[in-house]
This record gives structure tokens, C-alpha cells and sequence, in this order.
């Protein structure tokens, strides 16, 4: 009962009758759901073992740390102190041979000769008799003499360097006060031939040392200080969980860099991933509850979509118009059922071929190639392209086709969606129509050329006979013997061919309105016009001028037709050019254009007012008093009939009316029009 209720409106938009019924998902639905909630308990359980790890991997990553950090110190001290070992190599060796007799170059020096404040004294210490503290640099016997401890320490490094042939440190040096400094003492031994010769001492200043070695990097996050088991009151490792130690490795002592890290910021990676991780929990709880009913909703559109497909297949099945897609290289990637039985070709037959296609006349395709490359580049306009297909049998079939742009889902253009429809008949019937309607103005010109040529037959049969009179009373004269023959033979004889002219002229334009052939020839337009106006230019009312220029211009045309329609127009304008204020001028020329010759004669007269251009044409219509309204009717008929054109416009130079007759050149006049433009 509620569809009944539904109104027209909301049937139109219902696809429920092309959905079917959609088989229960219930059961999958259901399973879905439950490895979701086993998805869940995993991504908890590997929560909390990422925070388990997470500690652990910090602790562990501290330690490790650490233990980097004191090796890395480690190597530095060693290397620097090999370093000055070297440099104290040097010294004894220049000290033996003397500075003069070196053969090494400029002392360098390393880190620690470099630095001031760390070497506090050294000196040569040669082997040989004499107690020790009589011998060597002046710091070297202060300290022995200072404390008993420090003299056994100094002789024990100086019995190492002798015995086992390499450096020794002895200290911290005791003070004279028994308070313990931060000097140790080097040794350096140097043998000559396998000879102990005697030991470079050096007093090293740790604390400097320690400041030198340790890099500015370094000391921003640590705080380096020295320890030793003598000295008291140093932290002792463990006390504070962030300490540690790095040996310095220096033979004869017992010397530590103990390093505390400041305290630093603690690590925000891992607390990121576990941010991360309630992030990707919590997402997972939402997508739970949108997912199962974002579950109906795809089974409702997929219905809708099935629905969709289906009417639309049943819409290409059903129209008459040829659909086919193509991509922008001209492929064909689509048609359907109707295009095919257009065309007399199946689908296969035609999906994925290229230009030319299978349907274009052989000798049309160079013509369509050009045309769909343009259909490709630009589309089509709002009306469309008229071309040629043929069947597959054989026939030929017009065809005017539109283009619509074929998309993607993002925007991009990939090519165009054609309608293609059969406008055979139709053109067929435009075809005959046009046919009929040429005949019917035919039929309508010659009616009004055949009551011209009436009229005028009628019109001139009396001067025809009064002149065929008036030359037999000029004959009776003469045999009688009253007139002269030399005073009348020449008037007689232009009256004979007066009356012979207007007779051919009736008889070609009767011949015309019967619609036998007109007898054309070759003319040259600039000799014609000078012989057939040479009548008008002894008119002493209106200044005649012929603009003619010496070139020839030829034209295929019935003479006699065609002087009466210039006659009949010059007329015209002699007889308006009459009506200006000013002395009347005519004038007359020849234009070229478009493969046709004017001849334009234009004069000064009131000219015609704009609502009488599209009647001045038209038979029995004439602005004069006493006109028949008959001469421009025939003008037009006359040069339609040799397939020109009569215009009528403002003269733009006389300012009066300006008519120009247009006639189709001969082919030597149009090939040599064409040459005289190649030549500019």
C-alpha cells in the first residue's frame, strides 16, 4: 500500500523493481566480526608488550650508551697520549744529535704538546753516573726531592722505560706538603745501536689534559672529571646510577676519567609509538562500530549499482544512436549494439583499431584522417560534424556525430564518448528538397523572363515597324531620284541594323525564358564595356568614366544578354546621377575576386535607401515614376543564368548607388589571376 501511495516523481527515481534480493551475509557478517575482536585482543596484547619492551630497550639503550661513550674516551685518551710519546720521541732524538743536526722537519705536535697549560716541563734526562735528583729538568728534581713516594715512583718509570724499552707514566705527583696534584711524569726512552742513551721527561698536567681531550659536543651533555685511588672524595661508581668510568690506560698509574651525563630529557620516540598505538586502538574501536554499518550500507549501494548497470545496458540496447568511445590516439575502446548495425561490423570487429577505421571510404580517408584528428584535438561544436561512413556492404551512409569528453574518476581526459547518428534520409530529403526548390525559382525567374521577353516583343514590334517604314519611304525617295545617295544610305543602313539588333534581342531572351541554351562565348570584359558603352559617353548631362585599365579580362558569357543587362544598369545610373545636386558623374570598373570579375558602376546620385535593397530586385517594383519596374529583374535573371550575382550597395568614393555585376572568369583568366598572385 505505501509504493501505491508513492507519487510519480518517486517511482521515476525507484530502482527497486531492477534490484534483486540480496542473499543473507549474516553468517559471514558474523564471522567478520570475530576476527575483528581477535584482531583487537592481538593489538592489546601487543600493546602491552611494546611498553614491556619499550622499558627495556631504554635501559639496555642506556647501558649501551654508556658503554660507548667510555670506550670512545677511551681510544681518545690512548691516542693522544701515543701521540705525545711520539712528540717526545722526536724531542729525544733531535736532543741526542742535536737541534742543528736534525733530519726531521718542524715539529708539529699533537693535541696535547699543542695545548697550553698541559706539558708543564720537560727536558732530556741522558743515562749515565749521578744520582737522579741531580740530573734531568728543574721540575723533574724538584719533585723527587719533594716526597720519598714520588722519588720511588720516578725511579721505578725510569727503570721500566730501561728494562722493558718502552714509555712510562709515574704520579699523581705528590707536593711538598703532602697534598696530592694533578702531575704525572712521562718517559720516553731512546736507544742508539741497541744502547740505552737516556729518557725525555715530560711533567703532563691531567686536569688540562682531561679539558683538551674532551670535545665541546662531548662536554655539553657530560661532565668529565679525574679519578684516581688517591684522591679523596670523589663520587665512587654506583653512587650515582649515571656515572661511569673510562681508564686511561697510562703504564705506571692508576688513573680513571669518571663521567656523569647530565640529565636529559627522557626519550619521546618510544612514548611516541605507544601515543601511536592507544591512537591506532581507539581508531580500531571506531572503525568497529562504522564498519559493521558501513556493512548494510555497501550491500544497499551495490544493489543500487546492479540496478544501475543494468537499466543503463538496457538504455544502449534500446536507443538507435551508435555509441563509441575512443582514447586521444583515435583507438576505438567502445561501441555499442546500434553503432554496430550502422556500420555492418561486430564489435570484435572493431574494439582497439586505430585510424584509418574499418568503416571509412576508402576514397574518402585522407579527408576523414584530417577530420577525427581534429575531433581528437578540439571536440566537436554544438552542431556537430557531418561526415561519411560506409557499411560493411558496400553503401554509403552520412552520419553527423558529437563528442563529449571521456573522463576518469580524478578529472583526466583520456579521450571522447561519440553519438553517432544516421542522417541518411535526411540528407536525402534536404537533397531533394533543395532540387525542387531551385526548380520552383527557376520555374519563377523564367516566368518572369517570359513576360519580359512578351513585353518587350510587344513593346518593341511598333519602333521595329516604323523604322522598317521609314526605311522603305527613305528607299522610294531614292528611286525617285529626290534625295542624294550619299545623304541617306548611311542613316538607312543604321536603322537596318538597329532594327536587326532588337530583333536578335527578342529572340534571345525568348529563347532564355524557354530555357534553350545561351549562345556563350569568350569575351573580354575590358573590350566589351568600351564598345558597348561608347553610346553613352557623348552624354553631355552626366560625366561618364571608364576605370577599365589595359589588362584583359575574360569571361564566358552570351553577349547580347549580357550588353542589355549592362545597358539596362549604366542607364540606370545615368539617369539617377541626373537627380544630385551636383554635375552628375558615373563611373565604371572591374573588380576581381574569389575567382569572379565585377563590374562595378557606381555614380552620384540620391543612391537607394536601405528598405529598398531587398525589393529592388523584385519585378514591377521600380522608385521611379514612370519605370516599369522590370530592367533590374531581368539584370538579376540575366546573370543568374550565367551562374553570377548582381549587388547593390553605397558607393563609397561618389556616394551615390553602387551595383556591381558578377561574373565566373574563363579558366585562362582564373590561371592567370593565380599566377599574377604567386608573382606578388
Amino acid at each position: 500500500m505505501a509504493e501505491s501511495a508513492s507519487t510519480p516523481a518517486d517511482q521515476s527515481l525507484d530502482f527497486a523493481l531492477l534490484q534483486q534480493t540480496m542473499p543473507s551475509h549474516a553468517s559471514r557478517n558474523r564471522r567478520a566480526l570475530f576476527w575483528l575482536l581477535g584482531l583487537l585482543l592481538l593489538l592489546l596484547a601487543s600493546v602491552l608488550a611494546l611498553v614491556l619492551y619499550l622499558n627495556t630497550f631504554e635501559a639496555d639503550e642506556e647501558t649501551r650508551s654508556r658503554a660507548a661513550e667510555a670506550q670512545w674516551l677511551e681510544q681518545s685518551v690512548q691516542f693522544h697520549f701515543r701521540r705525545l710519546e711520539d712528540d717526545l720521541t722526536l724531542l729525544a732524538r733531535q736532543a741526542v744529535r742535536g737541534a742543528g743536526q736534525s733530519d726531521e722537519g718542524p715539529m708539529q705536535g699533537g693535541l696535547l704538546w699543542r695545548e697550553a697549560g698541559v706539558v708543564l716541563a720537560h727536558g732530556w734526562l741522558a743515562a749515565g753516573p749521578g744520582s737522579d735528583e741531580t740530573r734531568g729538568p728543574e721540575r723533574w728534581q724538584r719533585d723527587w726531592l719533594a716526597q720519598p713516594a714520588n722519588a720511588q715512583v720516578m725511579a721505578t718509570m725510569e727503570a721500566t722505560t730501561r728494562g722493558l724499552r718502552r714509555s712510562a707514566y709515574a704520579g699523581l705527583m705528590l707536593q711538598a706538603d703532602g697534598s696530592l696534584s694533578d702531575v704525572v711524569w712521562v718517559a720516553v726512552p731512546f736507544f742508539d745501536r741497541g744502547q740505552f742513551v737516556g729518557n725525555y721527561l715530560a711533567a703532563v698536567s691531567l686536569q688540562r689534559a682531561t679539558v683538551a681531550l674532551v670535545p665541546t659536543w662531548f662536554a655539553q651533555n657530560h661532565r668529565v672529571h679525574l679519578v684516581a685511588d688517591e684522591l679523596q672524595g670523589q663520587p665512587a661508581e654506583g653512587a650515582d646510577n649515571k656515572l661511569f668510568r673510562a681508564a686511561m690506560n697510562l703504564p705506571g698509574t692508576d688513573l680513571f676519567l669518571a663521567v656523569t651525563p647530565f640529565d636529559v630529557p627522557a626519550a619521546t620516540v618510544p612514548r611516541i609509538f605507544f601515543l601511536v598505538a592507544l591512537l591506532f586502538l581507539s581508531g580500531m574501536l571506531v572503525s568497529l562500530w562504522v564498519l559493521r554499518r558501513d556493512f548494510v550500507k555497501r550491500q544497499q549501494v551495490q544493489a543500487l549499482f546492479q540496478a544501475q548497470v543494468a537499466l543503463r545496458t538496457a538504455m544502449e540496447n534500446s536507443v538507435t544512436i551508435g555509441l563509441r568511445a575512443w582514447d586521444r590516439s583515435g583507438k576505438i575502446l567502445y561501441v555499442n549494439e546500434s553503432f554496430c548495425k550502422m556500420v555492418g561490423y561486430r564489435a570484435v570487429e572493431l574494439v582497439g583499431k586505430s585510424m584509418p577505421l574499418p568503416y571509412w571510404p576508402a576514397e574518402q580517408a585522407d579527408e576523414l584522417n584530417l577530420v577525427h584528428r581534429g575531433i581528437i584535438a578540439q571536440g566537436t561544436q554544438e552542431d556537430g560534424v557531418e561526415v561519411q561512413f560506409q557499411h560493411h556492404d558496400g553503401h554509403l551512409l552520412d552520419v553527423l556525430i558529437h563528442e563529449a569528453p571521456l573522463n576518469t574518476a580524478s578529472g583526466e581526459q583520456i579521450g571522447w564518448m561519440s553519438s553517432v547518428l544516421d542522417i541518411s534520409e535526411r540528407k536525402r530529403s534536404e537533397r531533394m528538397a533543395a532540387r525542387q526548390q531551385e526548380r520552383l525559382q527557376a520555374s519563377g525567374r523564367l516566368v518572369a523572363v517570359g513576360e519580359v521577353a512578351s513585353t518587350l516583343a510587344h513593346e518593341l514590334n511598333q519602333p521595329l515597324g516604323a523604322l522598317s517604314s521609314f526605311a522603305n519611304g527613305l528607299m522610294n525617295r531614292l528611286r525617285s531620284g529626290r534625295i542624294t545617295l550619299d545623304e541617306v544610305l548611311p542613316v538607312v543602313e543604321r536603322m537596318e541594323r538597329l532594327s536587326d539588333k532588337a530583333g536578335r534581342i527578342i529572340q534571345r531572351v525568348n529563347a532564355f525564358a524557354r530555357r534553350r541554351e545561351m549562345s556563350r562565348q569568350r569575351l573580354d570584359l575590358v573590350v566589351f564595356l568600351r564598345r558597348a558603352l561608347v553610346q553613352h559617353l557623348t552624354q553631355r548631362q552626366v560625366n561618364l568614366e571608364l576605370l577599365l585599365g589595359a589588362a584583359p579580362v575574360w569571361v564566358e558569357a552570351d553577349a547580347l544578354l549580357l550588353e542589355h543587362a549592362v545597358q539596362n544598369v549604366v542607364a540606370n545610373a545615368l539617369h539617377w546621377a541626373q537627380q544630385g545636386g551636383a554635375a552628375g558623374r558615373v563611373q565604371v570598373q572591374i573588380e576581381m575576386g574569389d575567382g569572379m570579375a565585377g563590374i562595378v558602376v557606381g555614380d552620384n546620385g540620391p543612391g537607394v535607401d536601405e528598405e529598398h535593397r531587398e525589393q529592388i530586385f523584385a519585378a514591377f517594383f521600380s522608385a521611379s515614376a514612370d519605370g516599369m519596374g522590370m530592367g533590374l529583374a531581368i539584370c538579376r535573371s540575366v546573370l543568374e543564368a550565367h551562374h553570377g550575382r548582381i549587388d547593390v550597395a553605397r558607393d563609397p568614393v561618389l556616394g551615390g548607388a553602387r551595383f556591381t555585376l558578377w561574373l565566373p572568369l574563363s579558366d585562362a583568366s582564373t590561371e592567370a589571376t593565380a599566377k599574377q598572385d604567386n608573382e606578388a
